[in-house]
């Protein structure tokens, strides 16, 4: 059931990528980071772990060996979905930081929209160390560089739980299969029946 919030943070992420300073014509006008675009936070890590979510907590009532090897089943694919979503929305808000935002940039050329804070050279220090470059990197949208960092930083963080949490299902789901529907449900359970040994009475206790 977590996933269900986490993936609405997702969504909503994405959505506000697309709109820097809040401003549609730079979406209509494709001036927008093509990470943000893919929309991987809407479709990805949002619709497709909502879909997964709503598989994990389904249950039925039917009973079998036959049943439960394919309600498993049925869990280890809606997990396998998940992770697949979560990680592509991962690696592509994580692109999405490291190159920086699109912006309308004053260069050796004029002004121009591009992206002038990724890295041009191998090794080159990363722009997100080296906050002194945001103010005078973009003209316009103004503050597109903290937008870009915060909001592709929230996919980054609310992807990642994604996949610990998908992670924890896929190794339950796998245990379930090989040690079967009892695993994690035995229980220590009080008998009713009492014993008498000498003069002291004493319960019995069971691994259910």
């Amino acid at each position: 059931m977590a996933l269900i919030p986490i993936a609405i943070v997702c969504m909503v992420a994405n959505v506000l990528l697309l709109f820097p300073d809040m401003k549609y014509q730079y979406l209509t006008e494709r001036h927008v980071t093509r990470e943000a675009m893919w929309c991987s936070g809407i479709w990805a890590s949002g619709i497709l772990v909502l879909v997964a979510a709503r598989g994990f907590t389904t249950h039925y009532e039917k009973k079998g060996c036959c049943y439960f090897t394919a309600e498993v089943l049925r869990k280890l694919g809606y997990t396998c979905l998940a992770i697949v979503a979560a990680g592509l929305c991962f690696v592509v808000s994580g692109m999405g930081l490291a190159l920086g935002p699109l912006c309308l940039h004053n260069g050796t050329e004029g002004l121009k929209w591009e992206r002038p804070l990724k890295q041009v050279k191998i090794g080159e220090k990363l722009y997100l160390y080296d906050s002194e470059r945001w103010a005078s990197a973009c003209e316009e949208p103004r503050g597109v560089v903290i937008w870009n960092i915060v909001l592709f930083s929230v996919l980054m963080a609310a992807s990642g739980l994604e996949l610990i949490f998908c992670a924890l299902h896929l190794l339950t789901a796998l245990l379930e299969f090989m040690f079967g529907p009892g695993f994690c449900k035995n229980k220590v359970q009080k008998k009713k029946n009492k014993k008498r040994m000498g003069f002291r009475e004493y319960e019995d206790w069971e691994l259910a």
